[in-house]
């Protein structure tokens, strides 16, 4: 017999350790509902589920956006009904304008109705916005002009010194216009002037580190100018770099009436939807059509009856075409709204597949994670109980020393 070692303690030791250890993962998994904790737990399981988190997480996201983009196109859609019902008022006056019942006063009181309706309509397309962005007047997205001095990319040189153009954001400038700098060095203000009504901002910069940066942020104009300097440039060379000729100016663009509409979770998975200028004095010709036939009906009432007949059944065909292409917008805009909410339902779907496989490899069955807990736990009492008999066990020396 040996007392030096007791190795059936150590054997007993050991196990229990083994035991405790198990345990200890049991709880943590019945504690977080996880199987994986950690990547140690399953290193390839690990790697899948959080793909199809990311997965998840962008149809979510995705089926916001196109909750989103329902709600844009029931606000064009919305100011589409009234510039219906607004026409066919118009159509109506029209056809009475044509009858030789009326006199001429009769006919130019039927203007005044006729010309405060088609101002109205471009009001009602000016007010429509969603998020700040115009949907009707066919200029949904400013971007910068090809041909704008300043850029993403440009460089700027002043004093010796230069920096670099690292963002600009012009999404909520007017577009077709030209913005100016100015600079005043007594005081570090910079100021941007559009072109057109000369409305203007200023701002106060300062010196950029060795490394750093500055935004330039002209709100009130909607533009927003990130600069960055590798080696450093002071607010004066920073204004000189700004208003030299070659680099003082920022052009922006009509981007077009179309917008993108994110409806998955991957790059691909988008569509654009169109929204077309409906304005009497847009660019769409049934409407710029509409426009030049109440003209020349306000042309005609200084002329003959006849001609006064002849430019009201003008403006009736006229407005046909402007009712009919009003009607071809809205059948669009009611076509992709359902198309949104067909993708809604899909991503709905798509997202409960996707959770169902996430939680198959990261969820805990908690049943089966209980069976091996109590397992666990038993074994660890009785791993106790014979770590003390076997630390006994030695005492029975004490026999042969007697």
């Amino acid at each position: 017999m040996r007392i030096y070692n007791n190795v059936n303690a150590v054997n007993a030791q050991r196990n229990l350790s083994i035991t405790g250890f198990a345990l200890a993962k049991s709880i943590e998994k019945l504690s977080s509902g996880l199987r994986i904790n950690r990547a140690a737990d399953d290193a390839a399981g690990l790697s899948i589920s959080e793909k199809l988190r990311a997965q998840i997480r962008g149809v979510m996201q995705a089926m916001r956006n196109a909750q989103d983009g329902v709600s844009m196109i029931q606000t064009a859609e919305g100011a589409l009904n009234e510039v219906h019902s607004m026409l066919q008022r118009m159509r109506e006056l029209a056809v009475q304008a044509a009858n030789d019942t009326l006199t001429t006063e009769d006919r130019r009181a039927i203007y005044q109705e006729l010309d405060n309706l088609r101002v109205e309509v471009d009001a009602i397309v000016a007010r429509t916005s969603f998020n700040g962005k115009n949907l009707l007047d066919g200029t949904l997205v400013t971007t910068v002009a090809a041909g704008s001095e300043i850029k993403v990319g440009t460089t700027l040189t002043g004093g010796g010194e230069t920096a670099h153009v690292f963002a600009l954001d012009v999404s909520g400038a007017v577009p077709g216009r030209t913005y100016t700098f100015s600079y005043n060095s007594t005081t570090d203000t910079l100021t941007l002037t559009r072109s057109g009504d000369n409305v203007s901002q200023s701002i106060t910069i300062s010196n950029i580190a060795a490394g750093g940066s500055q935004v330039l942020n002209f709100s009130a104009l909607g533009i927003k100018l990130t600069v960055t300097s590798t080696g450093g440039i002071t607010a004066d060379n920073l204004g000189a770099a700004l208003t030299a000729g070659a680099t003082d100016t920022i052009t922006t663009h009509n981007g077009g009436g179309s917008a993108n509409m994110q409806v998955g979770p991957n790059s691909t998975h988008s569509f654009n939807v169109n929204f077309s200028d409906v304005r009497v004095s847009g660019t769409a010709s049934a409407m710029t059509t509409l426009d030049s036939a109440i003209t020349a009906f306000s042309t005609s009432l200084s002329g003959l009856n006849s001609a006064q007949v002849t430019a009201a059944q003008n403006l009736i065909n006229a407005l046909d075409g402007a009712i009919s292409y009003v009607n071809e917008v809205r059948s669009y805009l009611g076509a992709v709204q359902n198309r949104l909410e067909h993708a809604i339902a899909n991503l709905g779907v798509q997202h409960e597949n996707l959770t169902a496989s996430e939680s198959r490899i990261r969820d805990v069955d908690m049943a089966k994670e209980m069976v091996i807990f109590t397992r666990n736990q038993i074994l660890q009492q009785a791993g106790v109980a014979v770590l003390s008999q076997a630390n006994a066990m030695p005492q029975s020396v004490l026999q042969l020393l007697r």
